[in-house]
């Protein structure tokens, strides 16, 4: 008897059990969905976290040093408003490297580990924005909760571990494209909240959070990058597509869409008109494509794109991108025509259908809105896949709806703990292997991230007619003290692309390796300094690094005169701004000064102040010459500058940031205290050598 009431009490503690399991799982199931999979995002990055910065990294960070540590308020705004991309300079992501770092050098880590999380947190901002699009879809019926939730959860999985986004989250850089859609998704949330409240009777509540959100998030994700703007846009296409009408409020919310969403459109849609018309009829100095050509070509980058986030691989292009071909006509390549063609028609579809299939139709229309800014009219390179880091969002909604057996409909029964399992198993499966297959090719794809030495070889394999990818290659051959194979890997590049500056500048490095540098090299390098585009900072990078080895005869067959001649064949390119034309002049003086010639060293780097008259450069070249022992040279470099129109030294007539780090470093007076203090140096240092 005791027997037998032993069991019973057990068997209903485990119904008990059983049963708030049950019921757990059907309420909070979600919540450990969730935590399963950022915990499994988390562990696929990881690998990656112990890569190196690159590119476009040194390009930007350094500023974290420039004018000192950043510890003080001086400092602070000094960096702040130092960045110079967009208009706006991108303060805020320009602001989020303080979290890592405060000085450079810095330790790539932090950075990357920082990157990772803002991605986790841009996951869980996704799943929270997608619950409440399908809430609202659902027109509020409970018993569809278990299958929206799924329907999320699924939604944020497929983006968060998609192979594609790994060259967004682990360069260091595209923190940029990382916290505007940070901001978006928290518009998004806001605009939402406001939605609700409206259609619960609060219209004053509602109106100012929609406005609020819309409007702050609108701002602070413009300041970390001008895709931010697209926000409003954005709204639009849920508004008009998977959002349903509002029965109490309509007309309220109306005339806040069309106060908010609709003028910033508007207005954004007719600057990019102006900017395509612009550079029709100016055309492009520093790109090789025309803006039709742009406008032609970019339609198959937006397929590309496509293809790659629905038929993923483990690895891609990376940042080379270099090599992609352009449209030179509506047939040429022939898939030009049928990809503008596509366009129209997907679009149209979606347009025609919102009301059918409003899933598809947000996914489609969100998309494209999210490439207005950057796949337009602005001439920015062609093609780079952090681009899709915002539009591909929503890209996977209708098919985490389908595999999670969400309707839009009110009269879906209760769903049941574990239906998705029980129910369609075959969706199940094909579930966990989509995302189980994300993530491997996730985790593949952060290891090469993460290893210095593998990386390149791979990129350079995915990339064969990309000469970045190659030099990448070849850079890391060299550091490897395999020289051979870095001219094995150059040379054919450099016979297909003799114009490319960056190969024949490494033909070079890697000649004075191997020690048998010929006259056909230096041809081939004075040839692609002549006829280049602008190579950017390459040029005066280069030739720093070069002078010191050729002036210790580190590379035989060199010599400083071989230099100087490169330098002045640059300076007869006139596709050079003079910016370039500054950097080649300054070359030519650092390689005078280290020849012995000290007086046209000076000559060289007033010649090269005349260019772009920034006291800036003066003080940095007069420092120059006072450190090689000429304080004399360089105090009469300064008294060159002051022999310069004075207004040239303001960057005020520059729009935004520019102008307004030019402000603070005059009401800092942050250059003349600088060239008192180096002033003084020089006239000590001189009186000292008499």
């Amino acid at each position: 008897m005791q027997s037998v009431f032993r069991r019973s009490f057990v068997r209903n503690i485990w119904k008990g059990r059983s049963r708030g399991l049950s019921f757990y799982l059907r309420e909070k199931g979600w919540l450990v969905g969730l935590i399963v999979t950022i915990a499994l995002a988390a562990a696929v990055y990881w690998p990656g976290i112990h890569g190196p910065f690159l590119f476009d990294d040194f390009a930007n960070l350094p500023e974290l040093g420039k004018t000192g540590p950043v510890d003080n308020a001086s400092t602070l705004a000094r960096y702040l408003t130092s960045g110079t991309a967009d208009p706006t300079g991108r303060p805020i992501a320009v602001a989020s490297f303080l979290i890592d770092a405060n000085d450079w050098p810095a330790d790539p880590l932090p950075f990357k580990r920082t990157n990772i999380l803002i991605h986790l947190l841009n996951g869980l901002l996704l799943f929270a924005v997608v619950r409440k699009l399908l809430r609202a879809a659902a027109g509020g019926n409970a018993q569809n909760a278990a299958r929206v939730d799924l329907a999320a959860l699924l939604a944020m999985a497929f983006w968060l571990l998609h192979p594609r986004l790994v060259s967004t989250t682990l360069y260091v850089v595209q923190r940029e494209a990382m916290l505007p859609a940070t901001f978006t998704l928290l518009g998004l949330l806001g605009w939402l909240a406001g939605r609700d409240l409206v259609a619960s009777g609060r219209s004053r509540a509602g109106t100012a959070c929609q406005v609020v959100s819309l409007g702050l998030c609108t701002v602070l994700a413009t300041l970390s990058k001008a895709n931010g703007v697209l926000l409003p846009v954005l709204v639009l296409t849920l508004e008009y597509t998977v959002l349903p009408a509002l029965a109490h409020g309509a007309r309220i919310h109306a005339r806040t869409r069309v106060l908010t969403c609709w003028t910033v459109a508007v207005a954004l849609l007719a600057l990019l008109a102006q900017q395509g018309i612009s550079n029709w009829l100016h055309g492009i100095d520093h790109r090789p494509w025309t803006e039709s050509e742009r406008l032609m070509t970019e339609p198959r980058i937006l397929w590309t794109y496509l293809y790659e986030l629905w038929i993923p691989r483990a690895y891609s292009a990376g940042l080379f991108n270099d090599a992609y071909p352009v449209s030179r006509s509506l047939v040429d390549p022939w898939t030009t025509l049928p990809a503008i063609a596509g366009i129209a028609l997907l679009l149209g579809a979606a347009i025609h259908g919102r009301r059918t299939y409003p899933l598809f139709a947000a996914a489609v229309l969100f998309y494209f809105a999210g490439h207005l800014v950057e796949s337009t009219t602005v001439a920015l390179e062609l093609y780079f896949e952090h681009r899709n880091y915002l539009p591909s969002m929503l890209l996977f909604l209708p098919a985490a709806t389908w595999l999670a057996g969400f309707k839009m409909h009110a009269d879906q029964p209760a769903s049941k703990p574990l239906a998705f399992i029980s129910k369609w198993p075959w969706r199940f499966a094909m579930t966990v292997a989509t995302l189980a297959l994300l993530a491997g090719m996730t985790y593949a794809n952060a290891r090469i991230w993460g290893d210095t030495k593998l990386q390149g070889r791979i990129w350079a394999r995915l990339n064969p007619d990309s000469p970045r990818a190659q030099v990448t290659a070849a850079v890391d051959e060299l550091q490897q003290g395999d020289a051979a194979a870095a001219i094995h890997r150059l040379k054919p590049m450099l016979t297909a692309h003799p114009r490319e500056v960056q190969l024949s500048f490494n033909l070079i490095a890697a000649r004075c390796e191997t020690g048998d540098l010929t006259q056909s090299d230096l041809a081939a390098a004075s040839y692609s300094l002549r006829e280049s585009s602008d190579p950017g900072s390459l040029i005066v990078s280069w030739f720093e690094r070069m002078t010191p080895i050729v002036a210790a005869g580190g590379c035989p067959g060199l010599t400083l005169a071989d230099l100087v001649r490169l330098a002045n064949d640059g300076a007869e390119n006139p596709r050079y701004p003079d910016g370039r034309r500054q950097d080649l002049a300054h070359a030519r003086g650092v390689l005078e000064m280290a020849s012995g010639q000290p007086d046209a060293a000076l000559a060289s780097f007033n010649r090269a102040l005349d260019y772009n008259p920034q006291l800036e450069t003066a003080l940095a070249q007069a420092a120059f010459l006072g450190s090689s022992g000429y304080p004399a040279l360089g105090l009469a470099h300064l008294a060159h500058y002051d022999t310069l129109p004075p207004q040239a030294d303001t960057q005020t007539s520059s729009p935004g940031m520019p102008a307004v780090h030019a402000w603070v470093l005059s009401r800092q007076q942050y250059w003349t205290r600088e060239r008192a203090r180096l002033e003084k140096t020089l006239a000590q240092a001189e009186k000292e050598s008499r």
